[in-house]
């Protein structure tokens, strides 16, 4: 249940500096590269790399987080004018991460990884015994066994001073780069990087508070000025304008860049966000435009599967099938999570061997749960909120059974929506109320967009709308206001005259230069007709 207290705006601004704890950053107070365990040999052995003229190659990862880092590398290398390898391991091919196979395809004295590696046990023994010097970047939970690397970055290791557990791939990228710049005396545009890093720090799911905060909100500033010719074609596809955000980027760009690995190789939306004309970008993002097309399709009918393996008595839900398509598995464990409103494991299963990914709901640290029954995976990795793992077809059941048994313990049962932050009347609307939701934003993880609760509202009309009529637009009194609002894609039913109870989001709408008070309504429920 939500809190069901009146909210006033000093109550409102109080509860939203409160998921904060206070901690707000400038750019320039962001903790230094030089907290990080390793950095400081990594880039020495970097440095000495570039003066020795060795092969260098940066292997990266098929997810937005992965990709994004590996063109941040990309980038540096390039402003550092020293030409390197670079791959992303090819999700049917290869696999994930560092592997034998991804060693074997490289000609390299130094490998760099961006976004995974933490687990790559075997495949930093052929490094050791060819000679390789190996750089782990990663930001995965940290396994009972870690690969014998050169250097090992990632702040999850216990030793690692760095103050900010939950960050991502992309972002220690971002950290690593500017500081080989500064190391090499080379000059960097770190607002670039840092708009390329804000993409991952949203489709990663990080948490919005802290330095993912202020650096998101700086990326997203500089991503809506930037002229690299990625964001000049998405710029034409209305994809990036003024009022560019962090849910667009989740909705939208996100799974385009995303598609490319899901379904194809991720080398794609690579090239894309780091092509050097437009047109080469805009080619490259109708091709990636298509296959995110593709991609919904397919997660559409495997969803549809899914959702109907699970009981609702789960308290996780672990569903599998035959071949279904491994690039879309992770969005469909997504989809049945929010659905039963559990965490969420999906697998795809063929010649025995089932390989999944799961994603958690709620406060329930998945990773955590999963590790308690870590002695019947092939393969297992990941963090709190996402990961992947594999094992034998024949243990799917008695896995299924035991995690069950500890997510009844470990995972506490979601009754509430915590993004309702109480009742707010509509008499407290107003635009002063729109400037405190818009002073701690981005909103997402850990900082949901705040949704708000008004009893006994009257319904002065109402009218379906939309190309298909699946929408509804009302006009709504409250008190001693009326406000306009929209209900998107329902069949409920109403009729002037009703008084309802909703759920309910506020933003601001601008046109020809003036401001409007927007109201989404998430839910609604009548109360008498």
């Amino acid at each position: 249940m939500y809190k069901d207290r009146p909210l006033t705006k000093e109550l409102l601004y109080q509860e939203l500096y409160n998921r904060h704890n206070g901690e707000f950053f400038t750019l320039k107070e962001l903790p230094y590269p030089k907290q990080f365990k390793d950095m400081e040999r990594a880039l020495k052995r970097v440095v000495e790399a570039i003066e020795c003229k060795e092969k260098i190659a940066i292997v990266g990862d098929y997810d937005v987080d992965g990709t994004v880092a590996t063109t941040i590398m990309r980038e540096l290398f390039v402003t550092i004018g020293y030409e390197v390898e670079w791959i992303i391991p090819n999700r049917f091919r290869d696999g994930y991460g560092l592997s034998k196979g991804v060693v074997d395809k490289l000609n390299a004295d130094l490998i760099i990884t961006v976004d995974n590696g933490i687990a790559a046990v075997e495949a930093a023994k052929v490094c050791k015994e060819r000679g390789i010097d190996l750089i782990i970047t990663d930001h995965h939970s940290i396994p009972p066994t870690v690969p014998e690397a050169y250097a090992i970055i990632n702040q999850k290791q216990s030793s690692c001073p760095f103050p900010f557990k939950e960050i991502c791939g992309a972002q220690i990228a971002w950290y690593f780069a500017v500081a080989l710049c500064r190391k090499l005396n080379v000059k960097v545009d770190a607002n670039e990087l840092l708009a390329l890093a804000s993409l991952a720090i949203v489709a990663d799911i990080m948490p919005l508070t802290g330095i993912n905060r202020t650096m998101l909100l700086a990326g997203i500033a500089y991503l809506k000025r930037s002229k690299k010719p990625f964001i000049d074609a998405m710029r034409l596809k209305g994809m990036v304008d003024d009022s560019l955000s962090s849910e667009k980027i989740a909705f939208y760009i996100a799974p385009l860049i995303n598609s490319a690995g899901r379904l194809k190789d991720a080398s794609i939306a690579s090239n894309m966000l780091f092509s050097r004309s437009l047109t080469q970008a805009q080619e490259l993002l109708e091709e990636l435009t298509a296959l995110n097309n593709e991609r919904k399709a397919i997660e559409k009918e495997i969803t549809a599967k899914a959702l109907k393996q699970v009981n609702s008595s789960d308290k996780i839900a672990i569903v599998w099938g035959e071949d279904w398509h491994e690039g879309v598995i992770g969005i469909v464990a997504s989809k049945v999570a929010e659905h039963y409103k559990v965490p969420a494991i999906v697998l795809s299963c063929k010649d025995g061997i089932c390989k999944g990914s799961g994603r958690s709901y709620g406060d329930c640290d998945l990773y955590a749960l999963v590790a308690k029954t870590r002695e019947y995976y092939l393969k297992f990795g990941g963090h709190k909120s996402a990961l992947g793992l594999s094992l034998e077809a024949e243990k799917l059941p008695l896995v299924k059974q035991l995690l069950n048994i500890e997510a009844a313990s470990m995972c506490k049962e979601q009754h509430h929506d915590a993004s309702i932050l109480g009742l707010l009347p509509f008499d407290e609307i107003d635009f002063e109320t729109l400037e405190i939701l818009e002073k701690f934003e981005p909103y997402g993880e850990a900082n949901p967009k705040p949704k708000f609760v008004a009893k006994g509202v009257s319904i002065l009309e109402c009218k379906d709308v939309g190309k298909n009529a699946e929408h509804r637009s009302y006009y709504l009194k409250h008190g001693n206001k009326s406000y306009r609002a929209i209900e998107f894609r329902t069949k409920d039913t109403c009729s002037s005259g009703d008084t309802t109870d909703i759920h309910y989001r506020l933003s601001r709408n601008n046109y020809n230069g003036k401001s409007y008070i927007n109201l989404t309504i998430e839910h609604i429920e009548h109360s008498n007709s």
